[in-house]
């Protein structure tokens, strides 16, 4: 009951500061300084990204009793990250690991809108948004293709969840090919892995009112790789998958132990 309880109140907290004072903020500040300064957009955004990202991390820590573990570090300059994804609080924790520019990521169209602050926030950062269906396929390609050309000229920084949606076991699925593919071969930025481990129990918002309260999160960043040549990318994804399980199954056995 404490668990629930503590997680309860992290929402308790979180929400009306997203609604009320982040959101009102977005609207009347950020967004008016972006349209007026298209040339500052990625790093007025990067910088408003970074902020949230740090509420929520601080929130968790000191409201919901979540302790956060982290090994290894990114370095001052734009990377492509590929991390596990297990839970919804892998996003914004992510998103304080990264030191240069913030991180893109692939985002489902449908958060494209309806979402308060959210879906104003990945239009106004230009996310790179996909349909993950054959039919929009060609779409989908450009919009990282896109995404992918800003992180090779420094603007932001991506973050990869290749397996394309949380794990319901905590365990690393299957790499998706077509995005990673691309982005990595097209940014041409040092490439890092991140494996997180303690959150799968909170895949959804629902999930984490009764596990996000008290828990752990153990974080272990490695790299760099060099990005691979277009007719490697495939062998090089199989490799860093194997690097990351690998990961997993060391960071289970020093926790158990």
């Amino acid at each position: 009951m404490a668990r629930t309880a503590r997680g309860a109140l992290f929402f308790v907290v979180w929400l009306p500061y997203m609604l009320l004072l982040a959101a009102p903020i977005q609207r009347l500040l950020v967004w008016p300084l972006v349209t007026i300064l298209p040339s500052r957009r990625a790093s007025l955004m990067n910088a408003w990204m970074r902020l949230q990202a740090n509420v929520i991390v601080v929130l968790t820590r000191t409201v919901a009793g979540v302790k956060l573990s982290v090994r290894g570090s990114l370095p001052a300059e734009a990377v492509v990250a590929v991390m596990n994804h297990q839970s919804v609080l892998d996003i914004p924790v992510a998103v304080t690991l990264f030191n240069g520019p913030g991180p893109l990521f692939p985002t489902r169209d449908r958060y494209r809108w309806r979402i308060p602050f959210i879906s104003p926030f990945l239009r106004l950062a230009r996310f790179p948004f996909i349909t993950q269906r054959p039919s929009g396929l060609k779409d989908d390609l450009e919009s990282l293709g896109d995404a992918a050309d800003r992180v090779a000229c420094g603007e932001n920084s991506l973050l990869i969840y290749a397996e394309g949606h949380r794990t319901r076991d905590g365990e690393i699925g299957r790499f998706m090919r077509t995005g990673p593919r691309l982005i990595l071969s097209q940014s041409r930025r040092p490439v890092y892995t991140i494996v997180a481990d303690g959150m799968w129990g909170a895949r959804t918002f629902t999930d984490a009112l009764a596990e996000l309260g008290h828990s752990r999160v153990d974080i272990v960043i490695s790299g760099p790789y060099d990005p691979p040549a277009p007719e490697n990318a495939d062998q090089f994804l199989d490799q860093l998958r194997e690097d990351m399980v690998a990961t997993l199954a060391s960071m289970r056995r020093e926790s158990a132990s």
